[in-house]
């Protein structure tokens, strides 16, 4: 059975843009293209795409899954029926996306600890002498400054990321909540604006933009933190990736708020 590349991308969650992107970088090539250019799938090149689909959401680049999927194709024994080689394959999938789970489920429980421990702390007198210890409620389990690391590191370098590493391993879990709390800030404010309909030029954007610009400059390792790095050519790059990737697009609240956060920063850049 095929299917068309509309009815694929929409039961996938994607665009007909990045399945024609995935096939140009070898990921996910259709079965066949018709007389008219249209573009028709197949099971197994559904079942492929599932497979990167998933490599996106354990944090790979493309790059890497196109890697990932040559030696895992590679691995499959010769002479296997194509579907028990695609399942061998996907129960390796599933062990690593078990392992996801239990990390969110970790950072679901960090999460309500904190709430609990807030409310209880707002329900004290406020002349009560005792505060809430945040740091007994383990509030950083399941959360990983490190995620993005390969992408880092293919970006700017192993030592962009070593640097990132030694500044973070470095904070106290005080300063780690601080900084974590500070971004989460940032994001919410971007997507509230965002859903307000603010303009990218407006005042209220480009104050997000001084904002974000100095939260990056904050980051050690990166162009941002050094004085004679490309400022202006990192945040620009940075800025196109939070609309092109899904997953940087979801702390502005979609794609929409990642455009506004993408419009504000280049407009902050050009009168900078």
């Amino acid at each position: 059975m095929e299917r068309s590349i509309q009815e694929v991308a929409r039961a996938a969650g994607t665009t007909s843009r990045t399945l024609r992107h995935y096939d140009r970088v070898g990921l996910v090539q259709p079965s066949r293209i018709g007389s008219n250019g249209y573009r028709y799938y197949d099971d197994r090149a559904v079942v492929r795409l599932q497979r990167v689909l998933l490599l996106r959401t354990l944090g790979l680049g493309l790059d890497t899954i196109g890697e990932v999927l040559r030696a895992q194709d590679a691995q499959a024994t010769t002479g296997d029926h194509p579907a028990a080689a695609e399942a061998r394959i996907l129960s390796a999938h599933l062990e690593l996306l078990h392992k996801e789970t239990e990390r969110i489920a970790a950072q679901i429980g960090a999460v309500e600890r904190t709430i609990a421990a807030l409310r209880r702390e707002s329900a004290r007198p406020q002349h009560h002498g005792t505060q809430e210890d945040l740091m007994s409620e383990n509030i950083f389990e399941g959360f990983d400054h490190a995620q993005y690391r390969d992408e880092v590191v293919d970006r700017w370098g192993e030592n962009a990321a070593a640097k990132s590493d030694r500044w973070w391993s470095s904070l106290a879990d005080t300063e780690k909540h601080d900084w974590m709390a500070r971004v989460q800030q940032l994001n919410s404010d971007w997507a509230a604006a965002a859903s307000r309909g603010v303009a990218p030029e407006s005042a209220a954007a480009q104050e997000l933009a001084r904002r974000h610009i100095e939260w990056l400059r904050s980051v050690p390792g990166t162009p941002a933190s050094s004085p004679d790095g490309d400022l202006a050519g990192y945040v620009r790059g940075l800025a196109e990736m939070y609309v092109a990737d899904e997953r940087f697009a979801a702390n502005y609240g979609g794609r929409a708020g990642a455009m506004l956060v993408r419009e504000a920063l280049r407009g902050y850049l050009d009168r900078a």
